[in-house]
């Protein structure tokens, strides 16, 4: 394991943080909300997909990919939660996504009254192999609709939150980051690498 130094009063870490995924879309929304405010790497990482509550998947994944990484790392786990059917498709919309489509999780609530629903982001930042993980959720309620607007990220044409009349797929991005179950977390993330001054070896980021 890579040593942790301190430096006035906060944690050296020896490299950028890693944030592991593979999805471009997703990537480009992390950097837009982090910009500069924490250096960070990219890895798409083969880690299990595992089962349980979103704090626990996310956590878990974190671990698996600091033990990968040998170092900082920051993993996400987002989720589509519809009220109606107790939190379900959760961490598992993804996959009910490729086999349905969007009509297909609109079908899904087709027999209830409540469309209601909360988009989820677990973020879980492990800072070495043997540390325990932090998990930081953000949450954004609102309702399941048919697909309107883009479709090339996720779910976003079928979730439209409280207060808009505009799917996740319609608004700018920049709209969108302000209000999104992602910025919230990562709002959570900054201020924990706040309070904690990390600070790195290099600064620079890739």
């Amino acid at each position: 394991m890579a040593a942790l130094g301190a430096r006035g009063g906060g944690l050296v870490l020896p490299k950028p943080v890693t944030f592991v995924t593979g999805n471009a879309k997703k990537l480009e929304e992390v950097r837009a909300i982090l910009g500069t405010s924490i250096p960070f790497n990219s890895l798409k990482l083969d880690l299990p997909e595992l089962q349980g509550e979103p704090e626990d998947i996310s956590k878990e994944k974190a671990r698996l990919a600091a033990i990968q990484v040998n170092g900082p790392v920051l993993v996400e786990d987002t989720c589509l939660c519809f009220n109606a059917l107790k939190g379900l498709p959760g961490p598992y919309v993804k996959w009910f996504l490729q086999k349905i489509g969007h009509e297909g999780l609109n079908n899904m609530l087709i027999a209830y009254e409540d469309k209601s629903a909360y988009a989820l982001c677990s973020f879980s930042f492990a800072i070495a192999p043997d540390a325990e993980p932090i998990a930081f959720l953000g949450k954004t309620p609102g309702k399941i609709v048919p697909a309107r607007g883009p479709n090339d990220f996720g779910w976003d044409p079928i979730f439209q939150p409280d207060g808009y009349e505009q799917t996740y797929a319609e608004m700018s991005k920049e709209e969108k980051n302000k209000i999104s179950h992602r910025s919230r977390a990562l709002a959570l993330v900054k201020a924990h690498f706040a309070e904690a001054a990390y600070t790195f070896e290099t600064n620079s980021s890739t």
